[in-house]
């Protein structure tokens, strides 16, 4: 296994992550033309069938990029578009495209058992839990560890992982008899994505957030997009489900590689139009890798799954998509290569019942043709 060099410390992080969103803006031809086919009409009669305090929608059709925001809060003193937003989940397609970009450069192999780097001196098992099946949710462990229900019942409404640390994730993996051999089966685990970021930062030596933002963030030009709350951008509040009462800021605690993710519209509009559009940029054959199809799901296995993204047919070709939701704000991140467009859908209220959000968006980028 080679060696994670980090980035000199004469680097400017901030120059180099301008230079990284101005790549992709080349990419694209410079800057968009002003919305001239009622894209924004769309979006804002959109906005207002979403109930929640704060609601922004983003597209990006091939290059040119079209927000509205809006929602039935008062306007927070910093503009709605330019906030931060909790992705919960949708933080998954950051850590299979850090694997992925680890992979295509050498640093480790995909296919690599987890223990090997959480516990090298185990004898190796006989049919080891891979980085891919922990990634892909083929891994067969649970959504969550069994002893992670105890502590995080009294905080379900507001902050249920803060207090389960990174070495009880760690240890409860080594623990872990999964029900069914990895790779046969398909079942969604926070728990499984979590593990794979403490396996990747104990395989390259760096720490998880370190690790993310020199390897990921910094190239693709997202200077605002971080794993916790900083000093620098301003994060939205989050509301429970009724809309009106707020929630703390997020604190995954060893849960960070599968759902600490926040971020900006534009900011997740650039890390979707790498994808839509990855020749010549920093990460091109991981953005190449995380698109194609690994493996059948659902319903008579009409839907894809790649490393990270979930894969649907759809008019105007496959999209590819992730949603998430945290004590008090949700997300949706997609995108069509067919077609050259991203969605992008923020909100600050935990939908329980009703969610107007997510099928929005999905009905957004399916229609894109």
């Amino acid at each position: 296994m080679t060696g994670y060099a980090p980035h000199p410390d004469e680097s400017d992080p901030a120059a180099e992550a301008s230079e990284a969103a101005e790549a992709v803006a080349a990419g694209y031809g410079g800057a968009a033309p002003p919305d001239d086919d009622g894209t924004g009409a769309r979006l804002d009669e959109l906005v207002r069938g979403v109930d929640a305090p704060d609601v922004v929608l983003a597209v990006s059709r091939r290059g040119r990029r079209t927000v509205r925001c809006g929602g039935r809060a008062a306007p927070p003193p910093v503009p709605r578009d330019r906030a931060r937003y909790e992705l919960g989940s949708a933080s998954k397609v950051f850590t299979g495209l850090l694997l992925a970009h680890l992979a295509d450069t050498g640093v480790l192999s995909a296919a690599a058992p987890a223990a090997s780097f959480l516990a090298p001196e185990r004898p190796a098992a006989r049919h080891p839990i891979t980085l891919t099946h922990l990634i892909t949710h083929t891994s067969g462990l649970p959504p969550l560890p069994a002893d992670f229900y105890p502590q995080a019942v009294r905080r379900w409404a507001t902050n249920p992982y803060g207090h389960y640390s990174s070495d009880r994730v760690i240890s409860a993996f080594l623990r872990a008899r999964p029900r069914h051999r990895p790779g046969a089966h398909w079942r969604y685990s926070n728990f499984g994505v979590a593990t794979l970021g403490h396996a990747l930062a104990a395989a390259t030596g760096t720490p998880w957030e370190r690790l993310l933002t020199e390897r990921l963030l910094r190239p693709l030009g997202l200077p605002d997009t971080a794993a916790r709350p900083a000093s620098r951008a301003v994060d939205a509040t989050g509301h429970r489900a009724d809309g009106r009462t707020p929630t703390p800021p997020l604190d995954v605690g060893g849960f960070q590689a599968a759902g600490a993710v926040r971020a900006t519209p534009y900011e997740l509009l650039t890390f979707l139009e790498a994808h839509l559009l990855p020749d010549g940029l920093p990460l091109e054959g991981a953005l190449r890798a995380v698109q194609r199809p690994y493996l059948r799901r659902g319903f008579g296995h009409r839907h894809e799954h790649t490393l990270t993204w979930f894969r649907h047919p759809a008019p105007g070709g496959p999209v590819c998509f992730h949603a998430g939701a945290t004590s008090g704000q949700q997300a949706f991140l997609g995108f069509q290569p067919d077609t050259g467009t991203a969605v992008v859908a923020l909100s600050t209220r935990r939908f329980r019942r009703a969610d107007a959000l997510v099928p929005t968006a999905y009905a957004l980028l399916t229609s894109a043709h």
